[in-house]
């Protein structure tokens, strides 16, 4: 029994040992990388042919025009891995878009340092979340997903920097319209009188700032003006605020005429 356990053993080990070294060419696979020089390898064929020698032509015209550095693999079950640092000779004003579809969110990059001062980490957490899950893929597709995650890239290293990916999803309005209506009410609600002959109760209203301008003004408000210069879905967030202060400060009212019956 003893020398039963004692072959298991010694097979387990020597499983645990091969293991890992059968996939390591998956992790340094040169055989992988084109011959040709170029700014796109589509091993998954996320890509079609016009598309690929489009966004091909529109990087390398934006590197010469920038100095940035922008590359895409896309893969599946096969992968490159590391031999493509030196087939592109990624740097610190690089960028490489890797999209594979294996995992939850499609978009994953590699960023260098001197990017990060202009994109800082939460621009790509947000890049990768808005382009890259899956609802946004599957409606859209892994060709979109990728223009669409490049040329928010582009856009902001051209102006400088953002600190959030610009646009605003029609979902992501939508929680900013909410988000502002729900403000108003909490400030209607506060600006009710409580006291005879008093018309606004402008110390409830002040000591319940702190929410309802959380909620209109942080999450209302900031993520519209910080993410586009239209106008309309800014307007539309303000008149939510204030119709939802009016409806909250008149509601209560409806309920006098029967509590000054009931005295």
């Amino acid at each position: 029994m003893r020398q039963a356990l004692n072959v298991l053993l010694v097979c387990v080990v020597s499983l645990c040992v091969w293991l890992p070294m059968a996939p390591a060419h998956a992790y340094d696979n040169p055989e992988l990388l084109p011959e040709e020089e170029t700014a796109i390898i589509d091993l998954a064929k996320s890509l079609t042919p016009r598309q690929e020698e489009d966004l091909n032509t529109r990087i390398s015209d934006f590197e010469t025009e920038t100095g940035w550095k922008l590359r895409v693999l896309t893969q599946y079950d096969r992968t490159p891995g590391r031999a493509v640092k030196d087939f592109w000779g990624l740097d610190d004003r690089s960028v490489m878009l890797v999209a594979d579809p294996r995992g939850g969110n499609l978009l994953n990059f590699s960023v260098g340092d001197a990017v990060y001062d202009l994109l800082p980490r939460t621009f790509w957490i947000e890049l990768q979340t808005r382009y890259g899950n899956q609802f946004f893929v599957r409606e859209n597709g892994e060709d979109n997903s990728i223009m669409s995650a490049l040329e928010s890239i582009e856009t902001c290293l051209r102006q400088g920097g953002c600190n959030v990916v610009p646009g605003l999803p029609q979902e992501q309005w939508v929680l900013t319209l909410v988000t502002s209506i729900v403000g108003g009410v909490v400030c209607g609600f506060a600006a009710h009188p409580r006291k005879p002959g008093q018309i606004l109760a402008w110390q409830w209203v002040l000591i319940f700032s702190p929410l309802w301008g959380i909620l209109f003004l942080a999450f209302g408000i900031g993520p519209v003006v910080t993410r586009t210069s239209d106008w309309l879905p800014l307007s539309r967030n303000i008149i939510g605020f204030f119709i939802g202060a009016l409806v909250a400060y008149l509601t209560p009212s409806f309920n006098s005429p029967s509590s000054t019956s009931e005295t």
